[in-house]
This record gives C-alpha cells, sequence and structure tokens, in this order.
C-alpha cells in the first residue's frame, strides 16, 4: 500500500508541476506571442545545461544512497551533508560558468538573467533525500503552495509582451522558493554531521558514474531545443516546446512509478530479495504498459485540434509535433522501468549509461540531417528514434535476467484496446467542431472504449486490481 500511496503523492506532484504552466499557457501563448515563448524555450534549454552540469548526478546518486542507508540515521546525515554540500560547490562552479557564458552571449540577456534564478535554486534541491526515504508526501504540499501563489503571480502581472523577463521570474523564483520550503523538515530525519569526519568529495565519482547517462538523455530533452531554436527558428523552438510540455505532463503520471519504485528496488535489493526485484519489475512493467498505451493514442487522437483551440491560431505546427511525439510515451515508460527502476538500484550503471548513450549518439546523428530536411519535426522524429533506441538496448541488456514473455504477455491486449480507442476519437475529433466541452466527451469516450476492450481480454492488471 506504501508504493502505491507514494506513486499517487508522485502523480500528483509531478502533474501539478507540470499543470501549472500547462493552465498559463494559453494565456501565456497569446500575451507573449510565439517570439516570447520562443525565447523563453530557448533561454531555459541553455540555462539546463548548467544546471545539470551543477548537478552532477546528485538526484540519482542521492536518492539511492539515502536509499541503501536509510534506517542507520547517524550514517544517512552524514551522506546527507557529505552530497547536499559537494553539491553547492558543484553549483556555484556552474553558476560562475553560466555567467561567463553570458559575457560572450550576444543577445536575450535580461531572459537569461532571470533563467539564471534556476542555478540557484537547483543548489537547494534536495528533494531526492525525501525520495530515497520513499516520503512523498512532503514535497507534494509545500511546493503545492508555492505554485499556486506563482499561478496567481503569472495572471496578475504578465499582461503584455514586455512582460517576458516578468514572467521568467516568477518560474525561476517559484522553483527556489519551493526548494527551501522543505529544509525545515529535515530535522525529523537527520542530525547534524561529525564536521571533522566530513568526506565530501568521496561522492564525487559514484554521482559522476550517474552524472553521464544524464548528459547523454539531456542530448535529446534540451539539445533539440537549441538546434531548433538556431537552425530554425526561436519561435519553432517554442512550439516544439509546447508540444513537449503537453506530452510530459501526459508522461509524468507513467514516469512517477520509477521515481516510487528506485528507492523501494534499491532497498530490497540491499537486503539480497532479488526475487522480489523481480516481481515488483513484472508488475511495474505491466502497469506502465497499460496506462501508457491509451495515453499515447488519446493524445495523438485529439493533436490535430487541440493545439489551435488551446494555444492560438499562431501555434497550428504544434498540432503534427504532438502526434509525433506522443510515440515516446510508450517507449519511455519501457525504459524507465528497465533502467531507473532495475538497472540503476540493482547497481548497473555502466549498462544503464551504455543504454542513453546510444540514444543520445543516434540522436546527435540524425539531428541535424533531419532539421535540415523538415525543420522542427525532423527534430521530433529524431527524437521518438533515440527513445526507442535506448528501450530496444536495454531490453538486450535483461534478456537472460528477466523473462521478457511474462512482461510483454498482455501488451498485445493494451494495444487492441489503444488502436481501437484511437481510431474511434480521431474520427470525432476531425469529424467535428473543437471545444474544451467536445474534448471532455471526447477523453471519457476513450477511457469507455479502452476500459470495455481491458474487460474483454482480461488483461493481467484486471486480476491484480481485484486482488487490492
Amino acid at each position: 500500500m506504501k508504493i502505491i500511496k507514494n506513486y499517487l503523492y508522485n502523480v500528483f506532484y509531478q502533474v501539478f508541476v507540470l499543470l501549472v504552466p500547462l493552465i498559463t499557457m494559453p494565456y501565456i501563448a497569446r500575451v507573449l506571442g510565439p517570439t516570447g515563448v520562443g525565447i523563453n524555450s530557448f533561454t531555459n534549454s541553455n540555462t539546463q545545461y548548467f544546471i545539470l552540469i551543477g548537478s552532477i548526478g546528485v538526484s540519482l546518486y542521492g536518492n539511492r544512497q539515502i536509499a541503501y542507508y536509510r534506517d542507520d540515521k547517524a550514517k544517512t546525515s552524514q551522506i546527507f551533508w557529505e552530497v547536499f554540500l559537494m553539491r553547492m560547490i558543484t553549483i556555484l562552479v556552474a553558476l560562475v560558468a553560466f555567467f561567463i557564458f553570458l559575457g560572450i552571449e550576444k543577445s536575450y540577456h535580461e531572459a537569461y538573467l532571470m533563467q539564471a534564478i534556476l542555478i540557484v535554486a537547483a543548489a537547494f534541491d534536495i528533494s531526492w533525500f525525501f525520495m530515497g526515504y520513499e516520503n512523498f508526501k512532503v514535497t507534494v504540499l509545500r511546493n503545492m503552495i508555492v505554485k499556486i501563489l506563482s499561478l496567481v503571480c503569472i495572471f496578475v502581472f504578465v499582461r503584455g509582451k514586455d512582460d517576458l523577463a516578468l514572467y521568467i521570474a516568477v518560474l525561476s523564483a517559484s522553483q527556489l522558493i519551493g526548494n527551501i520550503t522543505l529544509f525545515p523538515y529535515l530535522k525529523r530525519y537527520i542530525d547534524l554531521p561529525n564536521w571533522r569526519e566530513l568526506k565530501i568529495w568521496q561522492h564525487f565519482k559514484p554521482s559522476m558514474v550517474l552524472f553521464v547517462p544524464q548528459i547523454a538523455t539531456q542530448v535529446y530533452l534540451i539539445l533539440n531545443k537549441t538546434m531548433v531554436g538556431k537552425m530554425v527558428s526561436v519561435e519553432a523552438a517554442g512550439f516544439y516546446d509546447n508540444s513537449d510540455k503537453i506530452v510530459k505532463m501526459v508522461l509524468a503520471i507513467v514516469t512517477a512509478t520509477g521515481t516510487v519504485m528506485l528507492p523501494r528496488v534499491a532497498n530490497t535489493f540491499a537486503k539480497g530479495d532479488h526475487e522480489q526485484v523481480k516481481k515488483y519489475l513484472y508488475q511495474s512493467f505491466d502497469f506502465v504498459s497499460a496506462v501508457s498505451i491509451p495515453m499515447m493514442f488519446g493524445i495523438a487522437a485529439i493533436a490535430p485540434k487541440f493545439a489551435t483551440m488551446f494555444f492560438g491560431e499562431e501555434f497550428s505546427s504544434v498540432g503534427p509535433l504532438m502526434m509525433t511525439e506522443s510515440l515516446v510515451i510508450l517507449f519511455i515508460a519501457w525504459s524507465n522501468v528497465l533502467g531507473i527502476q532495475y538497472l540503476l538500484p540493482t547497481g548497473r550503471n555502466k549498462e544503464f549509461t551504455m543504454s542513453v548513450t546510444v540514444g543520445a549518439v543516434i540522436n546527435i546523428f540524425l539531428n541535424i540531417p533531419m532539421i535540415l530536411l523538415m525543420g522542427t519535426i525532423g527534430a521530433m522524429i529524431a527524437t521518438v528514434i533515440s527513445e526507442i533506441s535506448v528501450t530496444v538496448y536495454q531490453f538486450y541488456i535483461i534478456r537472460n535476467e528477466l523473462d521478457i514473455r511474462v512482461m510483454m504477455k498482455d501488451v498485445w491486449k493494451y494495444l487492441l484496446g489503444g488502436t481501437i480507442m484511437f481510431a474511434t476519437i480521431l474520427f470525432m475529433n476531425l469529424t467535428s467542431t473543437f471545444s474544451m466541452v467536445k474534448l471532455l466527451i471526447q477523453i471519457i469516450y476513450g477511457i469507455i472504449i479502452y476500459c470495455i476492450s481491458l474487460l474483454l481480454t482480461r488483461p493481467k492488471i484486471i486480476r491484480y486490481i481485484k486482488r487490492k
């Protein structure tokens, strides 16, 4: 029950974090226009490189280490302070590097300065600690209040194209404040460290091991926006980013299982219960398949008219991007189970790193020719192919350890239900005028069709739900 409870907390948090900008996106798209949205996306993607460098894999490493030693308060306290202080130093170095970059960069200085607050916010991000303890309630409730306040500030203060810097500042400051508000909860879990025995840099090398796959992953999460912004236009980068936000909001519901299961699998693996680890993995894979497939088909089905209705006529290009990107939902869901929930918590860092590196290399190889030939949609196709390659490689890695036939046994049932749902909703979408009411009707129809299909084909998840 704790896993289910934590999953629901994390789903709520991940969706809520994405929901705040999603609520504001139609307003911001109309107030700032494609250029303003594109500048925000372009400068944010470049700032994320410095956040990534400064964070050096701590989110995954710290989460796993706390999960390993959380039954020993003294050990946990020492690990927390060592990892936290190490990250503070590396973030400071990244901040200095950012301002050097700002001295070289000739455009969008005001936007970049507001984005710099995000680098400072990263230094105070200790969510990895609470995730290691499997306490997701703290991060959800504290950050929810801050995000609601930021939502209010956006609608009150951002009123025209000249307010772009203010918009970025609100988003960045809310991240910083949200991170700082988590610190009062630490006293329930840890004490002050033994300052004389602090060994900050002992964590640097193992963090870097997990940093490498994060770099590779960010290539096709961030680099695409940078390349589209440079090779096409900042407006095109905005179109790409808007599609990405919609798809990632849906994806957060699925990948929340990875955040929840990583510490649970790591703790179970540390106790030597390998059979239970496999049991967790089979159940998790079946669950994400059942959830991600209808979400993938659902996004693709509503995409043609959704973008124009939601963002405005100027953002009609987002529709085809959403249809293309929706494919990543299933493959990222699967790679999340294989990579985040199995390879990382069981110490298979090398294999995990290789899998995402394969995806990054393929993405870099395809990006330039695809963008030159097809523009923004080319970058999106390159992203989809990259994600597929990561998943295929991870299946290859675990082929002798996990029973792939057991994992894939009911996938055809979910694909069948999803395909029928897709055909029905796409027909409704293309043959009628689009509105929020009709969108809700289409979603309800889709859910009913998919559920009926599952009841008829009787996959394992039905039996699992009945046992619960």
